[in-house]
């Protein structure tokens, strides 16, 4: 079965493509994504006998190999991340996988950066899933100690996102 980071980035090579449906099989497992105008849907399923092929309705420009190295970079950055661990750090995590973004929208400053006061209401974050943008609260009263993501990264559910000193 395809890891979670290698499903992201073919669902990132299809919607960035003019492919319409893809269909990967692989050891018993199925996975089909067809893009409906402004979405992308994507299935996964057991099929009784493995049949590994993947096939594509369109052809796409070979991009995964180069995609790679990206997702590995990405992968040591985020366990590099938590350099601050504390027992008094409360770490909000992402309630999801998706992207983060740090401010509202790309003109605008960010909901919050290290040093600043937040309180249990307070929002922190965007994490964007299928096109609906969440809002994070920091659900605890601190100060933020650490940003551990980068605008626009992509997370996973449970990640940290921010280390935050308990008042």
């Amino acid at each position: 079965m395809l890891k979670i980071q290698e499903i992201r980035e073919i669902i990132k090579l299809i919607d960035q493509s003019n492919i319409d449906e893809f269909t990967y099989e692989n050891e018993g497992s199925k996975i089909k994504m067809k893009k409906h105008a402004a979405q992308t849907v994507v299935s996964t399923q057991q099929v009784a006998a493995p049949a590994p092929q993947a096939v594509p309705q369109q052809q796409a420009p070979p991009a995964q190999p180069n995609q790679q190295p990206t997702a590995a970079a990405e992968t040591k950055q985020e366990t590099a991340a938590p350099k601050q661990e504390d027992a008094n750090l409360h770490k909000i995590t992402s309630p999801m996988v998706g992207t983060f973004y740090a401010s509202p929208s790309p003109d605008q400053a960010a909901y919050v950066q290290e040093g600043d006061k937040v309180g249990e209401n307070s929002v922190v974050c965007i994490v964007e899933a299928m096109k609906l943008f969440n809002e994070i609260e920091a659900e605890v009263k601190g100060e933020i100690v650490e940003v551990l993501v980068d605008n626009g990264q992509l997370v996973e559910y449970g990640q940290p996102l921010f280390l935050v000193k308990t008042v």
